[in-house]
């Protein structure tokens, strides 16, 4: 297959993307079905387009085509296949090419599982899809061409992938995060959708909502999986958290949980219409912005892609149409949307309202502390940098208090509850948690430590309260169901979420509270210990990989004289980047520990730099992350969320515009 090939399918997928655009919006405004329908089969063809590009440029990666020049600077022909495969998205121009076929493959969902939405609907929010499309389409045919040669003298040998990308998180991490990305555009769709045609209505968010709890699913396990892939590879044992490119996958996620939220009390209650369009405008907004800050040049950052700054000028516009214009058209039609629910001040509604505040106003304090430093830089203010200090200082306060929502707005009701008869109900819980909390540091680590108690506390809190109320609810529920079976599976869903919530919160304060790190120096039969553990440097032997040369490092682990494990740790130098090192720690993982070791430079004497790290509870971090996908795919389980009934379809269709 020809680079060419490739090339000119994009050029069709453009003018069928555009197909997308105009025609059903055509149809819609004639009340043409023949041009509405085209919709679902301009998505199909859209998509097939879009894959023969994508196979012409997996097959050239494959063949080591080194003419292609994405293949030249991102490949190697020792690179082991499934490495070259995931170096399709591992540069600036195939990761937009696995963009656009993650966001064609949204559409031909969406084509096949709405089939039982009212036409017009179906055509309005592919048409939206559609826009999209062709925004990243023109992006990549002007700007990023995926299948530019370098002719007529191609290199003989690629430049070999970044060691850091050489990983299998690598081969996982960037489409699960594309695929939560790129589906909060079905969210924003649907919304835009119901604004264009004044239905903001009840059955919208019904349709929405588990798109947008299956993008939030996947957008979950590609932050855990980033979040492992950066402590298991940068070699230095932390859980990268705050580093501006990770920040740019993070504020959609706060924002897409807070309009599944949102969406909820939509479906169930009509409530909160403006405010659950404006969430699906925002999720996807933060997606767009996300794209700009790793595609733009702006930021500095080992996810980030040397980019031509003059390619985020192209995508700073594209933002700003698809928000200024999502924007204004909320402004012309929001507003005339009238609220008929009625709730108490102690009801789910308003804890629901509450959390997503928090929620956003923690997606808003993450966003300035990304932007500012550019937004100085760019005023010539000097350069500034925000860390830690300032994100943990605003978001744990926000965490705190949403923790302690979460444990309260499950056990109320719809419309209204007893304020007394919650909270005596959730006494117990509340007790427990305390107790668990203060016994906890003295238990674990045999002194006192305040973020300690406040994590285990708000953990417990949660785990209880969730406890006392699945038992209510089961008592409570209708007796002709047997068991577990009494509640829904969106119930269950909403509970695994909350509680994996939970466990990333006790593994990042506990991690943060009691790592122990060593920079040490260790010769040959040097024993150096950490965290009561031992251990005993053998020195090290020099291996070969497919392509790299490493000295791999032996250390036996034990405690109390019994061992425990060999690590071995690597430093290893890729043939291709001989001027590059890369550290391949080691890691004993455990589900109450880790013990992280990392060769340094060597030393005099056959002697090593080694870095020790004993992380407890890290690992709660990505098992609360995995948790919480679990929930959402529990949720969507659910059959309220199949296909709906005639009469609700029917009802949508005649439906007044607002």
């Amino acid at each position: 297959m020809t680079p060419e090939l490739g090339h000119f399918a994009l050029i069709l997928a453009l003018l069928l993307a555009l197909s997308q655009t105009l025609l059903p919006a055509v149809g819609v405004f004639r009340g043409s079905e023949i041009l509405m329908s085209s919709a679902r089969s301009l998505a199909v063809g859209l998509l097939v387009m879009v894959s023969i590009a994508f196979a012409v440029l997996a097959h050239a990666f494959l063949t080591n085509d080194f003419s292609v020049a994405i293949v030249s600077s991102q490949s190697n022909s020792e690179l082991p296949w499934y490495y070259q495969f995931a170096a399709v998205w591992g540069g600036h121009e195939g990761s937009l090419l696995l963009w656009v076929w993650i966001l064609s493959v949204w559409s031909v969902a969406v084509a096949i599982f709405s089939r039982h939405l009212p036409l017009d609907m179906v055509a309005r929010v592919l048409t939206v899809m559609g826009a999209i499309a062709v925004g990243f389409l023109l992006f990549m045919i002007m700007t990023s061409n995926p299948f530019a040669r370098i002719l007529p003298n191609p290199p003989l040998e690629g430049s070999d992938l970044n060691p850091l990308l050489q990983d299998p998180g690598m081969v996982i991490h960037p489409p699960m995060l594309y695929f939560g990305y790129v589906g909060f555009s079905v969210a924003f769709a649907f919304a835009i959708a119901a604004l264009w045609s004044g239905r903001l209505d009840s059955a919208w968010a019904r349709w929405s909502r588990p798109w947008s709890i299956v993008a939030w699913m996947f957008l979950s396990v590609g932050i855990t999986l980033g979040s492992w892939w950066a402590y298991s590879v940068l070699g230095w044992g932390g859980w990268w958290f705050w580093d501006p490119v990770e920040n740019a996958s993070f504020m959609p996620w706060l924002v897409g949980t807070a309009l599944i939220h949102s969406l909820a009390v939509t479906d169930k209650r009509g409530a909160f219409k403006s405010w659950t369009v404006l969430l699906a405008i925002f999720a996807f907004s933060l997606s767009l912005l996300g794209t700009f800050l790793v595609r733009s040049g702006v930021l500095t950052s080992v996810h980030s892609f040397a980019a031509d700054p003059a390619r985020g000028v192209f995508i700073l516009a594209f933002l700003a149409v698809v928000i200024g214009g999502s924007l204004t058209l909320y402004a012309l039609r929001a507003p005339v949307v009238i609220g008929t629910a009625v709730y108490t001040w102690f009801s789910r509604e308003i804890f629901l309202l509450l959390n997503n505040v928090l929620l956003l106003t923690a997606a808003l304090s993450v966003l300035c502390g990304t932007l500012f430093p550019l937004a100085v830089d760019a005023l010539h203010l000097g350069k500034y940098s925000v860390g830690p200090p300032y994100f943990n200082a605003v978001f744990v306060p926000l965490i705190s208090i949403l923790l302690v929502f979460l444990g309260i707005g499950p056990g109320t009701n719809w419309k209204g509850s007893r304020a007394q008869d919650v909270l005596r109900r959730l006494l117990p819980a509340a007790i427990a948690s305390v107790i668990v909390g203060l016994v906890f540091p003295f238990a674990y680590a045999g002194h006192f430590h305040w973020g300690v108690v406040l994590t285990v506390t708000l953990a417990g809190w949660v785990l209880f309260s969730s406890i006392v109320e699945l038992r209510n609810k089961l008592r409570n529920a209708p007796s002709k169901v047997v068991g577990l079976r009494r509640l829904t599976p969106a119930y269950y869903g909403m509970l695994i979420a909350h509680l994996g919530f939970a466990a990333s919160v006790v593994g990042v304060g506990l991690t943060t509270t009691y790592t122990e790190e060593r920079d040490i120096r260790l010769a040959i039969g040097e024993h150096a210990q950490i965290a009561g553990y031992d251990l005993l440097f053998s020195g090290t032997t020099q291996v070969r990989g497919p392509n790299y040369i490493a000295e791999r490092g032996l250390l036996t682990l034990s405690r109390d004289g019994k061992t425990i494990a060999e690590l071995h740790p690597e430093k290893r130098r890729y043939n291709a980047r001989r001027d590059q090192m890369m550290t391949e720690a080691a890691v004993d993982a455990g589900l109450s520990r880790d013990i992280y070791v990392a060769l340094g430079e060597p030393l005099e004497g056959g002697a090593w730099a080694v870095r020790l790290h004993y992380k407890p509870f890290v690992r709660w971090i990505w098992l609360g992350g995995l948790l919480m996908a679990v929930g959402g795919a529990t949720a969507v389980a659910d059959k309220r969320y199949r296909l709906q009934g005639k009469k609700e379809v029917a009802a949508a269709t005649v439906a007044t515009p607002v």
